[in-house]
């Protein structure tokens, strides 16, 4: 599917409950006729593209270029999971501010749950996040994670971030796949209409910056120290950082424990406690100036209207063909598990007009 930009400004405030309560149960419907159809991994795969995405939160009443479609949609299916009972093979964790917080404890529970092993999981959860908010520098912080996982371990991320003084939002999305490099070209898209100057240690052409930074972090912290004070003194003009930006006391607590904590490669690296932003920043510069090995400065940010948006656009949200909608496919999934797929497959044919 060709990934399109899509702008994100911030919306504040909430859905209107009645808007919420159709997008929960509009939701469970499409999720239960797709596990149906295809399985959780195609759900997983599909609710990491984009565009895809986008055009469900569209379906669901939400205005096409509203910051607000990502955390909503990911609260409606939420509760629009939870709908379809205990035995769905597929679990919604986290959500917006204090529930993105709450992620890992709530992946524990559906391990208890389903008797698995969730750690590597919670893992997961913890190093995507600070992956989007310190090894791609591009002014977005996060403030959204939503993080979906089968009975199998296939699991799918939905992070936002914000930037206050733009006005805008930034979607990341992942999916988990086979051979996957989390610290290289991991994401299947991410989403925004600004493109500025980022600093992107996980691009596919900073691989070099990033084994640079994993040597460097092998040296004595005072070695560490010396050389970064070397390049300090004549600061060139960088536009991902400056001398001023940098803590020198707390930069060289961070090199301490970095080289204590010996990482073995750039993942073990950014999950060392108190290497953030400017850590990574300063590590990105060092690399550059010393190894000769630059990381990437390219923006990685790439890349509707059946039922109207809550704010009006392309127009208001029909309240009754909405609710038809939603009885539609309930009737579908309803009759196609007793046997009777006349309906599922004349809604198959249409999706194919």
């Amino acid at each position: 599917m060709k990934r399109s930009v899509t702008s994100l400004p911030l919306h504040y405030g909430k859905a209107p409950p009645w808007l919420f309560q159709k997008m929960k149960r509009f939701s469970a419907a499409l999720t239960e006729i797709i596990l149906f159809e295809f399985g959780p991994r195609e759900f997983l795969a599909r609710l990491a593209d984009p565009v895809w995405f986008q055009a469900f939160g569209c379906a669901a009443g939400f205005d096409w270029h509203s910051s607000g479609l990502t955390t909503t949609l990911c609260g409606a299916l939420k509760e629009g999971a939870a709908l379809l009972g205990e035995d769905i093979p597929l679990a919604v964790c986290g959500g917006k501010a204090k529930r993105a917080i709450n992620t890992p404890a709530e992946i524990e529970q559906y391990g208890e749950k389903w008797g698995t092993d969730t750690q590597y999981l919670t893992s997961l959860s913890r190093l995507c996040a600070k992956i989007d908010n310190a090894a791609i520098q591009d002014g977005y912080s996060l403030y959204h994670h939503t993080f979906i996982f089968t009975t199998k371990g296939e699991w799918a991320i939905i992070q936002q971030g914000m930037n206050g003084e733009k006005r805008q939002a930034r979607r990341y999305q992942w999916l988990s796949r086979d051979n996957m490099d989390l610290t290289s070209d991991p994401h299947t898209g991410i989403t925004c209409n600004d493109r500025g100057d980022v600093l992107n240690f996980v691009a596919g052409e900073s691989n070099g910056a990033r084994d640079a930074a994993v040597d460097f972090a092998r040296e004595n912290p005072d070695a560490m120290i010396k050389i970064w004070k070397e390049i300090a003194l004549a600061m060139p003009e960088r536009h991902y950082i400056s001398a001023k930006d940098v803590n020198e006391k707390r930069l060289y607590k961070a090199f301490r424990t970095i080289h204590e904590s010996q990482p073995e490669d750039f993942k073990g690296l950014i999950q060392v406690q108190g290497v953030g932003p400017r850590t990574i920043s300063a590590l990105a510069l060092v690399s550059e100036l010393i190894y000769q090995k630059p990381p990437s400065f390219k923006d990685p940010a790439r890349f509707s209207f059946a039922h109207g948006g809550k704010d009006g656009h392309p127009f208001p949200v029909d309240k009754k063909t909405y609710e038809h909608s939603i009885d539609f496919l309930r009737t579908c999934i309803d009759r196609a598990k007793l046997g009777d797929r006349d309906k599922l497959d004349a809604l198959k044919r249409l999706s194919n007009i």
